[in-house]
């Protein structure tokens, strides 16, 4: 007799409600909504109350607000969501249970980590336009003079987060270590990409390093979008990197229960 798992496959329905789901779930999470979403806004009313308008030569003559404060808060959004609150909620999964009995339904486990990751990609969406929504209405930041390189850049760095992230919720034993995990991973990257401050203030060798790890390597590409200047391929090749080795890790080191 043919197993029920094998012959019933979850049609697009299934996968728009699991992931309809996971979103009212996530949603139910204020806590963990008010810093991805909120403290982004926050940023940028702190830095647009006192910023000077004044073009900056080395910005390509945009304010500092608008080329560096705005790519740094997207970058933070992005961070904090796919290093800290997704693999929170994966790792609450595993621990409760929730996975395991998945893999012997024919909604196989892997489609809570797409509706996650999806989840997640929406968040980021929502707390980017929020911040970005802001700075336009109350300070009149400036769009990206290449648009769409920022709309890739953006991705691309998204992917790279989300990976850490995947690789974070799979040697996490409990939710509350992936939530210290996620932590620690998200403040080393803040830090060594300028999130304190310029990297300059760092030691040469971790101001490189930082340049090349995903909050720094994303901060300046998508700063390079908003000058115009064109965003560096090392940079890019990075985020590329990241997003294959910890995915592929994660992959590896995942455990469903």
């Amino acid at each position: 007799m043919t197993d029920r798992r094998h012959a019933v496959r979850p049609g697009p329905g299934a996968w728009a409600l699991l992931t309809l789901t996971e979103g009212k779930l996530v949603a139910r999470d204020t806590a963990g909504l008010i810093i991805p979403l909120g403290l982004p806004m926050l940023i940028m009313v702190m830095n647009g109350l006192g910023a000077d308008r004044a073009g900056i030569p080395e910005f390509g003559g945009l304010p500092a607000l608008d080329a560096y404060v705005v790519p740094l808060t997207i970058a933070m959004v992005v961070a904090l969501i796919g290093v800290v609150n997704m693999p929170s909620f994966l790792a609450a999964y595993r621990t409760t249970g929730v996975l395991r009995r998945l893999s012997v339904t024919p909604a196989h486990p892997v489609m809570v980590l797409v509706a996650q990751v999806l989840v997640s990609l929406a968040q980021s969406l929502l707390g980017v336009a929020l911040a970005l929504g802001l700075a336009r209405l109350a300070f009149d930041v400036s769009p990206p003079r290449q648009l769409l390189g920022a709309v890739g850049v953006f991705l691309l760095m998204a992917a790279a987060m989300y990976a850490i992230g995947m690789l974070v919720a799979a040697v996490s034993p409990t939710t509350n270590a992936s939530v210290a995990i996620g932590l620690v991973a998200f403040f080393a990257l803040f830090a060594l990409g300028g999130g304190f401050g310029g990297r300059q203030n760092l030691p040469d060798w971790l101001a490189t390093a930082g340049a090349y790890l995903p909050y720094g390597a994303g901060l300046d590409v998508l700063s390079a979008c908003w000058t115009g200047a064109g965003p560096a391929g090392g940079q890019l090749a990075a985020l590329a990197a990241t997003t294959v080795l910890a995915g592929g890790a994660a992959a590896r080191l995942f455990r469903w229960s």
